[in-house]
């Protein structure tokens, strides 16, 4: 049974200014979800299953299906306020859906195969979706699972402060915690050597380039939906009153493990990490895949 790639990818993009899922990269105009596609059916993948808003899913088939048809099999589900499905009969207003723990659940019913969760806007390259397909394939259980941990200096923005979810990883490799640092940048020091830090109350702490962090690159079985549903609903009945509140992946990884039902596999790579936080960013994300294309890592055109 192959394994299915699940992409997030219904959020708005604030800080973009416009929908970077859809947005223009490649020589051709191709989208990061492309390249991420491209790289998980080079690694065996059988099924993608896109996680939008329902109002996003005529242009992302418009968009999508000409270009992966005879290619990958495509499913769309919906992240969407409705509480009902995890029995909450309340209404909570809120101005943005629960979170990417939440958007997961949506593919609840069109998962039924191992799978990798990522995010629409992140390029993680070619080896991070061979290492992923070959824990899905070959480890993964209902009591393993697994991330890819990123070297954090490879994951940062030149044109402003980032959050990053740093991991504490045990001698055997698995996650024990993740810090959510909210405010990460490069900084010289007195000697002007780039260095990394990131703030809290106020100061500035320093952080190691080899230090792995999380960039929302996850792989799971089925069994993670029946873990995180009975989660959802009572964090949803705890923040009524907190209509930015977000129930992440981070979360139901730590609550998890901290309860000895699952372990997290901290697959590392080397991989540069790029993405599009700030539309200062595109014209970086465009050299690097320019340069990838170049290199022959990628054809010019990713479906001719």
């Amino acid at each position: 049974m192959k394994p299915t790639l699940v992409i997030l990818a219904a959020g708005m993009a604030s800080r973009y200014g416009s929908m970077k899922q859809t947005d223009g990269f490649g020589p051709n105009g191709e989208t990061i979800i492309e390249y991420s596609i491209y790289d998980a059916i080079k690694a065996g993948f059988g099924k993608v299953v896109f996680i939008i808003r329902e109002e996003f899913a005529e242009n992302f088939r418009n968009i999508f299906e000409p270009k992966l048809k005879g290619k990958i099999e495509t499913d769309y589900v919906f992240q969407s306020f409705d509480l009902k499905p995890f029995g909450i009969d309340i209404e909570i207003e809120r101005a943005k859906p629960w979170g990417t723990a939440h958007a997961v659940l949506a593919a609840r019913d069109a998962v039924k195969e191992p799978f990798c969760v990522i995010n629409a806007d992140d390029f993680y390259g070619r080896e991070s979706y061979q290492k992923i397909a070959d824990f899905l394939n070959n480890e993964v259980t209902d009591s393993q699972f697994s991330m890819i941990g990123f070297q954090i200096d490879k994951t940062l923005s030149e044109h402003g402060s980032v959050s990053r979810g740093v991991c504490d990883v045990d001698a055997d490799g698995n996650l024990t915690e993740i810090h959510e640092r909210t405010k990460v940048y490069f900084k010289n020091d007195e000697s002007g050597n780039k260095g990394i830090v990131f703030e809290e109350d106020g100061r500035q702490y320093p952080l190691q380039a080899e230090t792995r962090v999380s960039m929302n690159f996850w792989g799971f079985t089925p069994k993670i939906f029946e873990l995180s549903a009975s989660m959802f609903k009572e964090f949803a009945l705890s923040h009524t009153d907190n209509p930015k509140a977000e129930f992440f992946i981070a979360i139901v990884a730590e609550k998890l493990i901290r309860n000895k039902q699952a372990s997290f596999r901290v697959i590392p790579t080397q991989t540069q990490w790029f993405g599009v936080t700030y539309v200062e960013d595109k014209p970086f994300v465009q050299e690097n895949i320019d340069r990838l294309v170049d290199s022959g890592e990628y054809p010019d055109n990713l479906w001719e």
